[in-house]
């Protein structure tokens, strides 16, 4: 079996340098197929690999209405929650990777598909599908990258390649099954290696090690469970580092104007991750009695940092001290007034960008 592995992939690898008139793949299948059934090899075939599983053979018929599946609720009463997070599941693997090999189609024939099409399409189709008793479906890695290495490159590619595996099956299912695993094997070995990212490995060490380590844990999570799950892992894991890395990143410039005024300028997004940071920046009992915080630099983006806000600016006028609020987004100001109507008399809602005066002077330096 490894020799015929061995073989199909030595096809697959060199036929194209000879000739792109021939189906790589396609040829080295027949060739492994040929020398199986004539040879009188005994190998694993694709009807004995169903026939060890209990199944009958390759060989269906044309599709019927599931009328049962309406009564539905008379047969899984009490068990919607299985339905219900099974249905996430293979949904949420089906659009990953059907999304995935779009994007993976795009790089190979340098041409952009509607992710939202794909995927308004295969949830009509799969959804149609199930009322006739079939099982969900989703793009193939494996089989578009074929398809695409063939030179399939229109809609017409995808519609011969579901005719032909429908006439095989109703067809030609007797000739499907004569087909050793060693070909399909080792047809699976060149995709992976064609379509794996070997530049992971030069990259691995010169990427952020939080990157590195998401990187490597998705890829093991993926083995170990399924990609859904992976790609949330991944999410979750890439989300924390963002919020760590721009906890650190907000800053506060300190100077004191003419008036004796002391002006914070933050730098940096003020959200749930950086209030504690944020809040170590100031020191309210030994600042002088007017002080301004300036958010021409920074943007509040969520609740934490709304509430954050309004416990300092409490804290000032508690002990007594002038405190200005300026260049607040519009958003942040109608939020932190619905949360403290008081603090309007703080927040200066009039006040110019000073950034517009420097467009603007460059802007009449050119004319």
């Amino acid at each position: 079996m490894l020799g015929l592995v061995g073989l199909t992939m030595a096809i697959m690898h060199f036929l194209p340098k000879l000739t792109d008139k021939i189906p790589a793949a396609l040829t080295a299948i027949i060739v492994v197929a040929s020398i199986t059934i004539f040879g009188g090899l005994e190998v694993g075939t694709v009807g004995s690999f169903i026939k060890d599983g209990g199944g009958s053979g390759l060989e269906g018929g044309l599709p019927t209405f599931q009328i049962q599946i309406f009564s539905l609720l008379d047969t899984v009463e009490g068990h919607w929650g299985l339905v219900i997070s099974t249905a996430f599941l293979l949904a949420a693997v089906g659009l990953i990777e059907s999304l995935m090999t779009l994007n993976l189609v795009d790089d190979i024939t340098e041409s952009r598909g509607s992710g939202n099409r794909e995927c308004i399409a295969q949830g009509g189709a799969n959804i149609l599908n199930g009322l006739f008793g079939g099982m969900g479906g989703c793009a193939m890695i494996g089989q578009s990258i074929i398809n695409v290495e063939a030179g399939g490159r229109g809609r017409l590619s995808g519609i011969v390649a579901a005719l032909a595996l429908l006439a095989f099956v109703l067809f030609g299912a007797g000739l499907i099954e004569q087909i050793p695993l060693a070909a399909l094997v080792g047809v699976m070995f060149m995709v992976v290696i064609g379509t794996f990212a070997w530049s992971s490995f030069r990259i691995l060490h010169k990427i952020p090690k939080a990157d590195a380590f998401v990187l490597i844990a998705v890829s093991a999570i993926t083995v170990w469970q399924d990609l859904a799950i992976a790609v949330i892992a991944g999410v979750i894991m890439s989300a924390l580092v963002f919020a760590w890395n721009n906890a650190t990143m907000i800053r506060a410039r300190k100077r004191i104007k003419e008036d004796g005024t002391k002006v914070y300028e933050i730098w940096g997004p003020l959200f749930f991750g950086s209030v504690q940071n944020f809040n170590s920046k100031f020191d309210a009992k030994t600042d002088p009695d007017r002080v301004e915080i300036d958010f021409i630099e920074s943007k509040v983006t969520d609740h934490s940092g709304i509430e954050a806000v309004d416990i300092l600016a409490k804290k000032y006028l508690r002990l007594g001290k002038e405190l200005r609020l300026t260049h607040l987004s519009p958003e942040c100001k109608v939020l932190l007034l619905k949360a403290n109507p008081s603090l309007h008399e703080v927040i200066e809602s009039s006040i110019d960008d000073p950034r517009y005066y420097v467009m603007t002077d460059v802007m009449d330096s050119e004319v």
